[in-house]
């Protein structure tokens, strides 16, 4: 697993260096922009809102409960283990966020993926409306997939993360899953083309995860850089999960599957 996720990490410096070369610009800045947007107005009007309802719980129960314990430790704990839920609730929000936009963007992604293919294998896929449309209808199903899959991990997660100590590490798990299911979306464009069914995608990429992890890891810290980093996340990470695939130049993904 490990060998697959420096795979993955050098497939973001591939796909820079990809970008760049094949002039994708105008592919990457205008749904990266729209998409840097919207993130950053959702993730404001959920915060405040979030934070309003911790200042009521806090304000209602947590401070007078507080207030009759003794045990400093213990408040500690307490106090810490509220962070954590609210860590949890707003990782939450980014993965709502994530696969409604990975929906509503799958006709650019699916475009892309197959773009970066062609490009590497010397070849035009020629256009079809109906291949297209299968692709996304493809996308979106294993968008609701993934996204119902993660709700259940992440309500285990969040019921975890209020157990003192051990629930410290819920947030660390909660975007383990996350860069999973992230990742595991940008590789089924290029399982989807090669006519993998779902459930050969999910057997695969279930062999694979080093893969996907190492995609949605790249996609999360590129959040760490405001605004910039949200515009080239999405479709860097597709260039960059199509690219993985190709861990030798010239291979092609049948040679892997």
């Amino acid at each position: 697993m490990l060998k697959e996720i420096i795979i993955a990490f050098q497939a973001y410096g591939q796909a820079h260096a990809f970008i760049k070369k094949h002039k994708l610009w105008k592919w990457i800045l205008v749904p990266g922009i729209l998409y840097a947007l919207l993130f950053s107005f959702g993730a404001y009007y959920f915060a405040h809102n979030a934070n309003n309802f911790f200042e009521w719980v806090n304000h209602h129960f947590i401070e007078s409960y507080l207030q009759k314990l003794k045990d400093s430790f213990l408040g500690f704990l307490i106090t810490l283990g509220t962070v954590m839920v609210w860590i949890m609730i707003m990782l939450f929000y980014f993965s709502l966020f994530k696969y409604f936009f990975l929906i509503a963007g799958s006709p650019l992604f699916a475009y892309l993926s197959e773009k970066t293919e062609a490009i590497i294998e010397g070849k035009d896929f020629p256009f079809s409306l109906s291949q297209l449309t299968k692709d996304i209808i493809r996308s979106i199903r294993i968008a609701l997939r993934n996204s119902l899959w993660q709700t259940v991990y992440t309500i285990s997660i969040l019921l975890l993360s209020l157990i003192p100590v051990i629930g410290w590490a819920a947030p660390m798990i909660a975007i383990a899953v996350e860069c999973y299911y992230y990742g595991f979306s940008m590789l089924d464009y290029s399982m989807e083309r090669h006519k993998k069914s779902a459930f050969a995608s999910i057997i695969y990429i279930g062999n694979h995860k080093g893969l996907a992890i190492g995609n949605g890891i790249v996609f999360y810290l590129m959040h760490l850089a405001p605004f910039i980093g949200w515009i080239f996340a999405p479709a860097y990470a597709v260039i960059a999960a199509t690219l993985s695939l190709y861990p030798q130049k010239n291979n092609s993904i049948t040679a892997n599957l």
